[in-house]
């Protein structure tokens, strides 16, 4: 009777283990184990690119075949009279399939053999079809090939600060270089070899030596200015750099290629003093802005509208001859001017033929007067060298 009872209970022990064996093996599938729960791999993915990068990669890649290296050699006499050889190197651009470049006037010089590298190395020899020193600006010339790129120019005139920009050109020798940056400010004056270049773009897309002649992009990969200029104590980028925007490029582009030289607008008026604050104490006149006009030439747009030059020398000024007693400048097309200078940049934006209007200040009397502008006799002569 005893060992009956044991071997029952021996039975149920057997009995309640398998089933815990069973039941522990279902709840195992239902609840994951207390050790950590690792995420499910994800497959390998790459970071898309920003827009500003696929901006510039798709303009250099469209861009760059048009923008070329060029070299200008020249032959001149040393102090000892001795013959030495003479480089010039910057970029250029193509703008029309006639094989037309566009560069700076100070990257050609006196050159007197020009050879221009496209990408892959393909190397012509270029000539030159004219020069202005006034913009800065030259054309050369190659014989055009098959599959020639050619820039698309766009419209300087709707430019905002703050607009990406892109510059392609080879700095310090290293073809076809990209930056980028942001136009900086619009309307900038520089003065360059005492000559006043105005209305220029700044922007902070790196420009060094090189660069100069290359173009400045929008991101429509349309180019919108000259890269001409930095401002730097070292001749390297220090964050300023200036283009000439390619609506006045354009139009000086057109006139070399048709005339071998740009005719400019002319009044006739050959010089002119600020009215600075010690001056006009000095003279006991008004407190007025503008310029007083020291010299205007017979013939001219200014003498027949019946203005008056100085007729009295009064010594020296700024290191300069001052002639007083000439009409006073002090709008033009009713815009007040603020001298001499902000005068001569206003009649460049014009053309031959164009009537302005000048407000005229002299014995005490104000009086509003018109004259033609002519062409610049002085630019008659083929800009070419």
């Amino acid at each position: 009777m005893a060992r009956t009872s044991r071997s029952s209970i021996v039975f149920t022990l057997l009995i309640i283990f398998g089933v815990g064996i069973v039941v522990g093996m279902w709840v195992n599938k239902r609840v994951p184990s207390s050790g950590p729960i690792l995420p499910p791999p994800t497959p390998q993915t790459y970071e898309p690119l920003e827009s500003g990068e696929a901006v510039v990669m798709r303009v250099y890649k469209e861009l760059s075949p048009a923008v070329v290296n060029i070299v200008s050699k020249s032959l001149a006499y040393n102090f000892w009279m001795q013959v030495v050889p003479q480089t010039g190197q910057g970029t250029g651009f193509v703008i029309d399939d006639k094989g037309h470049i566009l560069t700076n006037s100070h990257v050609i010089g006196s050159g007197q053999t020009i050879e221009v590298t496209f990408v892959g190395d393909r190397k012509l020899q270029a000539i030159q079809v004219g020069q202005d020193p006034v913009s800065d600006l030259a054309v050369i010339r190659v014989q055009p090939f098959q599959g020639l790129a050619v820039a698309p120019l766009g419209n300087s005139d709707n430019l905002t600060v703050g607009q990406r920009v892109i510059a392609i050109g080879d700095p310090f020798g290293f073809q076809h270089t990209v930056t980028s940056g942001f136009i900086s400010a619009l309307n900038r004056d520089l003065i360059i070899d005492n000559r006043t270049m105005f209305g220029m773009i700044q922007t902070d897309a790196a420009i060094n030596p090189g660069n100069s002649g290359g173009p400045l992009m929008n991101s429509k990969g349309e180019v919108i200015g000259v890269n001409t200029a930095i401002v730097s104590e070292t001749r390297s980028f220090a964050g300023i750099g200036l283009a000439l925007p390619i609506n006045r490029a354009k139009k000086v582009a057109s006139q070399i290629i048709k005339l071998g030289r740009v005719i400019y607008p002319w009044s006739g008026i050959a010089a002119g003093t600020d009215l600075e604050p010690q001056l006009i104490r000095a003279l006991g006149l008004p407190q007025i802005k503008g310029f007083m006009i020291s010299v205007i030439a017979p013939g001219s747009p200014a003498f027949q509208a019946g203005l008056r030059g100085g007729n009295q020398f009064a010594g020296g000024y700024r290191g300069r001859p001052l002639i007083v007693g000439g009409d006073i400048i002090t709008a033009v097309d009713e815009t007040p001017i603020s001298g001499f200078e902000d005068f001569q940049n206003i009649i460049l934006q014009k053309n031959i033929g164009d009537q302005i209007s000048l407000k005229v200040w002299r014995a005490g009397q104000e009086f509003v007067t018109n004259l033609v502008l002519a062409e610049d006799p002085r630019m008659t002569k083929r800009s070419s060298i």
